[in-house]
């Protein structure tokens, strides 16, 4: 590990899985498992605290302090991937797009989440890479309907992970996809004839499926990273989570030599209610381990009220804080929206009041912000 306190160290030889989560967590006289998110291994562990020999096998050799432990980070590669100046743009296009493979679907909201919500890991063979806040284009198999003959429109997805993947070996890509299903208001029965094309093609995919995929493409979102210590407020929606999951794994997760993040990551995420959070382990993990640089704020408009008795939505909860949100952004801070575009009257209502209520000029702020280059929207 990087670095080693001064304080009494324990060395521990362990055999870890290639590419797994290794946070770990030891007493000195008692071996646990390695955890990281709520999913755990048991490997085979020798504690040997007489000698500095120990583990020279094959075995992946650790020496870290007590105090430390909770707060390793995964290595990553290759590291090659952070030597462009500039983020890749549309390598593949829909008239060529690449043939990727689906490596898995699971469903990650809970029972009772209206609807469903699925994280899709794709293998891009390392061929197709990409950098935290860009999108991804699918084409789902079939036919056009409005242009018989032709493949179905592209869609985009914004990227889930990091550009090197949950696997960490820069060759996967994880989306955040919500199937869209269409109830008839008459009935109130599923018509699957209108359903989402794409996103129930996503959640219906198997391992080893094959999927189209065109780009990577965006940079409106992308995290700017010329300033490590930077204040980024994240506000979502939904899936809308997406990019920030991204974010916050390189900040937090993931050991990249050449960014070392020390400033504030504040994320904002509206839901339904409690089964209906995504990535909460995650987030609750960085929030147990990185407190001063990282604050989590729920919005489950099924099971809050806002101040004035109604649904609790993200854009009350900006006003909860708007203060201390207008402070950071006037020392620099950057803001970021990604979700439903449903979502922006009501935060920008908000806002506008907000700086009402401060005597200044909405309009002129957002332009500010904008010029600054501080103000960023992905909404769909």
């Amino acid at each position: 590990m990087a670095h080693l306190a001064a304080l009494s160290q324990l060395h521990v030889s362990l055999a870890a899985p290639a590419g797994s989560d290794t946070t770990l967590r030891r007493s000195a006289f008692k071996v646990q498992n390695i955890s990281f998110g709520g999913k755990s291994w048991a490997p085979a562990l020798a504690l040997d605290l007489k000698s500095r020999n120990a583990g020279l096998t094959k075995r992946l050799s650790v020496c870290m302090s007590v105090q430390q432990a909770s707060r390793s980070k995964v290595a990553v590669s290759p590291i090659e991937l952070e030597d462009a100046k500039e983020p890749p743009l549309n390598t593949y296009k829909p008239k060529e797009p690449y043939t990727a493979t689906i490596v898995s679907v699971e469903r990650i909201v809970g029972p009772n989440a209206p609807g469903e919500t699925c994280h899709i890991v794709i293998d891009h063979g390392g061929n197709v890479p990409y950098w935290e806040g860009q999108s991804y284009g699918v084409i789902p198999p079939g036919e056009n309907p409005k242009k018989p003959g032709n493949p179905h429109n592209v869609r985009l997805y914004s990227i889930a992970s990091t550009r090197y993947g949950d696997s960490f070996d820069g060759k996967t890509t994880s989306l955040c996809v919500r199937r869209a299903v269409y109830y008839d208001p008459e009935t109130g029965k599923e018509d699957p004839s209108k359903n989402g094309v794409c996103s129930n093609f996503l959640c219906n995919s198997k391992s080893g499926d094959k999927v189209q995929i065109t780009g990577p493409s965006g940079k409106i979102m992308l995290l700017p990273e010329n300033d490590p210590n930077a204040t980024h407020i994240m506000i979502a929606t939904g899936t809308g989570v997406a990019p920030y999951r991204g974010y916050l794994r390189r900040m937090f997760m993931e050991g990249v030599p050449k960014y070392k993040f020390g400033g504030l990551a504040w994320l904002f995420l509206g839901v339904a209610n409690n089964d209906s959070l995504l990535y909460d382990d995650e987030f609750a993990k960085y929030l147990q381990d990185y407190p001063d640089h990282f604050r989590y704020d729920k919005a489950l408009s099924r099971e809050q009220k806002n101040k004035s008795g109604g649904k609790m939505y993200v854009q009350d909860k900006i006003e909860e804080y708007s203060d201390e949100i207008f402070k950071l952004l006037d020392d620099g801070a950057h803001i970021y929206f990604c979700g439903l575009k449903g979502m922006m009257p009501g935060i920008q209502d908000t806002l506008k009041k907000v700086a009402d209520q401060r005597g200044e000029k909405w309009d002129e702020k957002l332009s500010q912000l904008k010029k600054n280059k501080q103000w960023h929207v992905e909404v769909y």
